[in-house]
């Protein structure tokens, strides 16, 4: 299991304004993919992180916090994929292959957006920054993977279009563990409350929630 990285920030959401939460690349389809296959390794615990991610994307759509998700596709001919074979990894996310589709699990909803990309970061290329500028977002709330590829790119994107971000470091994974802290740490750099846990957002989207129940206006935790 992953061990968190230590932070000397107070233990909350540190969330401000508008949240999104963001989705990303929770592939699979129906699940008969095997982890690694499609020339991308994956560090382990992935079986541990899939209820987090469930549980997130649910209490975020009962707190009214809306939710993208993000998808990386390329074609079978691979003109589309630029330079992502010159490292690692080999094809993979081949358009109308199974494990290509989002994890059957989310079931996006018809009015929440699925961001397609043929890049690592999910801003370079796609319409998110037009969706994220629609919800009037502040604070984005990152899941799934990979740490060190399209979290980590996603992450530096975002910091340089001035978002805050949240990445829940118990609900994202690497493609070794080495390479998943080495990425956490250098998003901390960059944002030192940037790094937060399951527990912490679940509490911030109950808060959410319990506030709009009663009709009183959100505050958003610091």
């Amino acid at each position: 299991m992953t061990t968190p990285l230590a932070s000397s920030a107070p233990q909350n959401a540190h969330i401000v304004g508008q949240p999104v939460l963001v989705v990303v690349d929770i592939q699979g389809g129906s699940g008969q993919s095997a982890p690694g296959e499609g020339g991308i390794p994956i560090m382990g615990g992935r079986a541990e992180r899939g209820p987090r991610q469930r549980a997130l994307v649910d209490a975020a759509r009962a707190a009214g916090v809306p939710v993208v998700f993000i998808q990386e596709v390329h074609k079978p001919s691979l003109i589309d994929i630029g330079r992502e074979l010159d490292g690692v990894e080999g094809p993979h996310c081949i358009e109308g292959d199974d494990g290509t589709e989002l994890a059957s699990w989310l079931e996006p909803r018809p009015e929440e957006f699925v961001v397609r990309k043929r890049r690592y970061s999910a801003f370079f290329g796609t319409e998110l920054e037009i969706v994220l500028k629609a919800y009037k977002a502040e604070t984005l709330i990152l899941i799934g993977g990979l740490t060190d590829v399209c979290i980590h790119y996603t992450f530096v994107d975002a910091h340089q279009h001035d978002y805050r971000v949240r990445v829940i470091q118990d609900a994202v994974g690497g493609s070794s563990e080495r390479a998943h802290t080495a990425s956490l740490e250098a998003i901390s750099y960059l944002q030192r409350d940037a790094l937060v846990d399951t527990a912490d957002v679940l509490a911030f989207f109950e808060t959410e929630t319990e506030a709009a129940a009663s009709g009183a206006d959100p505050v958003p935790m610091r």
